[in-house]
């Protein structure tokens, strides 16, 4: 057990170095990420130690179960493709703009909209896709303005990692989660919509009286509204997602898996739009556009850390783990655990472990939601607790914002716990 331990620890101090000191190899004017390397490497070591046989291996990735990573990832990639083709058609871009037009020269109403867009988005879209849709357009539009942009960055990046735990389709680790656990998607809801307000509630109200004092100056300067150029394409990525999302809700009455609804409408979406982009004479860049910006480095990354968690659970490591977390309080062990967990290892492989440790025999039902609501908010405790946040701290370097490692956490510890206090209870509530 303790080689096993020992490669997956390492796998994912490997990873996380390569993501902070050489997140791409650049080949032309391209850029291929490599943080999916260093997993791949404790997969390999683990068969060249015997610890997991190439059968094993094989069988696991091909299970026909819920905890087939390979569904998981057809269903992230789905939801992933329908919500960048409606950030390519400028849907995000134009509503981004007339948010902060609405605002007029009030701070305070332009941080009360953008929450509450930037909420409702995610809860219907993802995370990851918001925030790095909105972010440039807060940074131009607050140098336009002269006003401080930390407030709305914040805010936008609490508001998408803290409403993205709704609907199983907000977050990635929400999926895998679920799916490994066979929840579905109405089941997912009745569970979590109470600890998503509370906790949503609970963020705002600390976000208020950590920048309410900044936000008392008035602002100048224009929003930059982006007119939709193609109202085809933003409405038929529209109905695509909507009608995705309704049929996910009644998807356990038909016992239709949802990773078949959402390649269906993916297809559907792709199809459709190539059709008509084609009979009315207009270029397909907005297809590829879409494809290309799929992050399609995750499915290494998935897959491997996946083999690693196979591993562990081989050697009993995860239900000793389980056995460890077990017990009275079970909501709020489980919750601290993958909210410390998510921020040494990221949320990505803290889901992956915790799914496996959640499906033990000694763990009840609120192990997995307590995992899911850890591994969202966990992402802004500390820029290691997401992928987005690392990314989101490199593009605000880009974008000339100050914010330090030490200044995030300080913004996040102050918003992530009672965050995530006010969702566990909510949690204890519904169960």
């Amino acid at each position: 057990m303790t080689a096993v331990v020992l490669i997956f620890i390492l796998s994912v101090v490997g990873m996380l170095a390569l993501v902070f000191f050489k997140p791409a190899v650049h080949v032309g004017k391209g850029a291929i990420s490599i943080f999916w390397v260093a997993p791949a490497i404790g997969v390999l070591a683990l068969l060249i130690g015997r610890f997991l046989t190439l059968g094993e291996m094989i069988d696991g990735l091909a299970a026909d179960s819920a905890v087939n990573p390979l569904k998981i990832l057809v269903l992230f990639f789905s939801m992933t493709l329908m919500s960048v083709f409606l950030d390519e058609a400028g849907f995000f871009r134009y509503l981004a703009g007339v948010v902060l037009c609405r605002a007029k020269t009030s701070q305070r109403m332009l941080f009360v909209y953008l929450y509450l867009v930037v909420s409702v988005l995610t809860v219907f879209t993802s995370n990851d896709i918001v925030v790095l849709t909105f972010t440039p357009f807060i940074c131009y539009f607050a140098k336009n303005a002269d006003i401080d942009p930390l407030p709305y960055l914040i805010g936008e990046f609490v508001a998408a990692n803290t409403w993205s735990m709704t609907l199983i389709i907000g977050n990635p680790t929400n999926i895998y989660l679920a799916a490994t656990s066979g929840v579905g998607f109405s089941d997912y809801i009745r569970v979590m919509l109470l600890p998503t307000v509370l906790a949503g509630a609970v963020s705002f109200l600390v976000l208020w009286l950590l920048f309410q004092r900044r936000l008392t100056q008035p602002m100048e300067g224009s929003a930059p509204i982006t007119p939709i150029s193609d109202r085809w394409s933003v409405g038929l990525g529209l109905f695509s997602l909507g009608g995705c999302i309704l049929l996910m809700v009644f998807s356990s009455y038909f016992d239709m898996p949802m990773w078949l609804i959402a390649a269906g409408f993916c297809v559907f979406l792709f199809a459709v739009a190539a059709v008509l982009r084609l009979v009315r004479r207009r270029s397909l860049r907005i297809i590829a556009r879409s494809v290309l910006r799929a992050p399609l480095d995750v499915i290494p990354f998935v897959l491997s850390m996946f083999v690693l968690v196979l591993a562990l659970n081989k050697v009993g490591a995860t239900r000793e783990l389980a056995k460890l977390l077990s017990g009275q309080g079970e909501v709020f062990r489980y919750g601290a655990a993958s909210l410390v967990a998510a921020n040494l290892v990221n949320n990505i492989p803290m889901s992956v472990l915790f799914s496996a440790v959640t499906a033990a025999p000694s763990a009840g039902l609120g192990a997995l939601y307590a995992a899911v609501i850890g591994s969202n908010i966990g992402a802004f405790l500390t820029p290691v607790g997401a992928l987005a946040g690392i990314m989101w701290m490199a593009m605000l370097k880009e974008q000339g914002v100050k914010l330090s490692f030490g200044r995030f956490v300080l913004y996040g510890a102050a918003v992530a716990l009672p965050t995530m206090a006010a969702a566990l209870v909510g949690l204890v509530l519904v169960l």
